[in-house]
């Protein structure tokens, strides 16, 4: 076993990890489990995630910024790493579950290596059960989703087909009397399938950060409330943009009054959208 890998007896497991029933015996961690006053959310969801579902990670995730909120997650294509990525942009900590060893050489999925070592580099960490150099295996993955609800007090739930692994973490987060969260999706899309399931058995329904924040027990800090208070986190090319739409406007009107390359604005406007500024809805921007 490497240096950088610490093996976790029961008695240093995270508190809430210790409450659930079927409980790991050991755990191996890279990095540093975060401690202290935090509240824990798992984003799961489909690995054939759609634009759709990626929007609505970064939405939420991103409405999250400045919380003393862990997001855990498991590694995986899809839905997983688009949680473990928003977390990181937005500055919040982030915890992996992969469902294999965490030996560089048996990390799964291989493309998410470099995203690993980015969530170590920020403060985060890696946890599994497995032996180091266990490869991944079908069974492995619905095994360690216990972990990742055992870990939180919530699970959010992003895209789902209606036989798909993020519905046994579903199951599981009502089985250990965690909040389930669930996004509502298009009633014409496969991978909102199985999310809607649950809706129907009384999951809380979440559209927006603040959903989240309520059902975690978290009071949200308005923030700033003017341009002026804004001023000093904003830059030039963002206040134009507030000051634009002071009053609400479509993203046609928007991009013309900024004046600039379109490929540059739209950048713009989707960086300003996944650190929670604005947000659009039928093709209108406004303040978040």
């Amino acid at each position: 076993m490497d240096s950088d890998l610490k093996l976790l007896p029961p008695e240093d497991f995270p508190p809430l990890l210790t409450e659930i029933a079927d409980a790991p015996t050991q755990l191996y961690v890279r990095g540093e489990l975060p401690a202290g006053d935090y509240k824990w959310l798992a984003v799961v969801g489909s690995r054939a995630c759609t634009p759709y579902g990626r929007q609505a990670v970064r939405h939420l995730i991103g409405g999250l910024r400045g919380q003393r909120i862990i997001i855990v997650s498991g590694l995986a294509f899809g839905i997983d790493t688009e949680a473990h990525k928003a977390a990181l942009d937005v500055g919040l900590t982030t915890v992996a579950v992969p469902g294999s060893g965490l030996d560089w050489n048996a990390l799964y999925p291989k493309t998410n290596v470099g995203l690993a070592r980015e969530i170590l580099a920020k403060g985060g960490a890696l946890v599994s059960e497995f032996e180091p150099t266990q490869l991944a295996r079908d069974y492995m993955f619905a095994q360690r989703n216990r972990i990742m609800v055992g870990l939180t007090h919530a699970t959010l739930v992003i895209e789902a087909k209606e036989r798909s692994g993020s519905l046994i973490t579903a199951r599981l987060a009502t089985e250990y009397n965690r909040e389930l969260l669930v996004v509502p999706g298009s009633i014409f899309s496969a991978e909102s399938r199985g999310t809607h399931q649950f809706l129907r058995l009384g999951a809380t329904a979440v559209t927006s950060a603040r959903d989240v924040l309520q059902a975690l027990g978290v009071e949200k800090d308005d923030g700033p409330q003017t341009l002026a208070e804004l001023r000093s986190d904003l830059s030039g090319e963002e206040m134009k943009v507030m000051r634009i739409i002071a009053t609400p406007c479509p993203r046609e009107e928007l991009l013309n009054g900024l004046e600039m390359p379109i490929t540059d604005a739209n950048i713009l406007l989707s960086t300003m959208e996944i650190k929670g500024l604005i947000t659009e809805e039928l093709g209108v921007i406004r303040i978040a």
